[in-house]
């Protein structure tokens, strides 16, 4: 049994509790890429999205690289040292700090969440890290959670900050509110700021991809785990202000992959779009 059904939280922060009964973001990621943070619930989920998508799994992992990717090239070739990592999820294998701190140890990271488990979670993993927090903020809030007094004395608003925008913006499914969203947090930026993103993609076009993007939205319609595809201009608009970084908005397998592939393709593999760019 996974210790997510057997262990306590520990402090969850007050007035906040877990739903044990109904899946997840957080702990649906945490149960694709095989963690033990999850509950009956979001496994079964992963079950009902694998019956509709067999790849699904092996799309987490390879998002999972790919953000891996991001980071190792922002931190190694471009410099970056402070980074903010919106709607982080459960820790897991190589998160971000790790990642950068492990070619910078002096990087900071602050890690923007506002799901009880996960600040759980991340505070007690973080608890002897003094380069790494985590804040309880709606990401949906940027002028607000950008001029808070927290967040600014730890990251310094102006210098380049890497922003990490991963498999979020799905999860706004007001398209209004997704937008701006996204400007908002990139207008707070100073110049010569990145900003990772990746967003769940709608070809739009009738093919069967256009099909599965509906039947996976459709499938999860009016529950906690509901996903907006979207269409390559509607994503295109969010990198407005910014300079794509080659090669620019593409499948996350084609974005500076490490080397050959050495496992299959599936349909998932094309139903998401990851970018990165910089502020110019």
């Amino acid at each position: 049994m996974p210790a997510a059904e057997s262990e306590p939280w520990g402090d969850l922060p007050r007035g906040m509790a877990i739903d044990f009964d109904a899946p997840n973001q957080a702990r649906l990621f945490d149960a694709l890429l095989g963690g033990r943070d999850n509950y009956a619930a979001d496994r079964d989920a992963v079950e009902r999205l694998a019956a509709l998508a067999p790849g699904v799994r092996q799309m987490a992992r390879d998002h999972r690289e790919w953000f891996c990717r991001a980071l190792r090239l922002l931190v190694t070739q471009r410099g970056v040292d402070q980074f903010i990592d919106l709607g982080s999820g459960l820790p897991t294998v190589d998160n971000t700090h790790q990642i950068v701190q492990r070619h910078n140890p002096d990087a900071k990271v602050v890690y923007i969440d506002n799901d009880p488990v996960v600040l759980a979670h991340g505070r007690a993993l973080l608890e002897e890290n003094d380069n790494t927090h985590m804040l309880d903020y709606d990401i949906t809030e940027p002028e607000y959670v950008t001029s808070d007094p927290d967040l600014r004395r730890r990251i310094d608003f102006d210098r380049p900050i890497g922003l990490m925008l991963c498999a979020v913006t799905g999860h706004l499914l007001d398209d209004v509110v997704a937008r701006t969203t996204v400007h908002g947090w990139v207008d707070a930026l100073a110049p010569g700021s990145y900003v990772v993103l990746s967003q769940q993609f709608d070809h739009a076009d009738g093919s069967h991809y256009a099909t599965l993007a509906a039947a996976l939205r459709d499938g999860f319609r009016n529950t906690r785990i509901a996903t907006a595809f979207r269409d390559r201009t509607e994503i295109e608009c969010w990198f407005k202000g910014l300079e794509l970084i080659e090669p620019g908005l593409t499948f996350l397998h084609e974005w500076w992959p490490d080397g050959p592939r050495m496992s299959p393709l599936t349909d998932m593999n094309f139903m998401m779009l990851g970018g990165m760019g910089r502020k110019v």
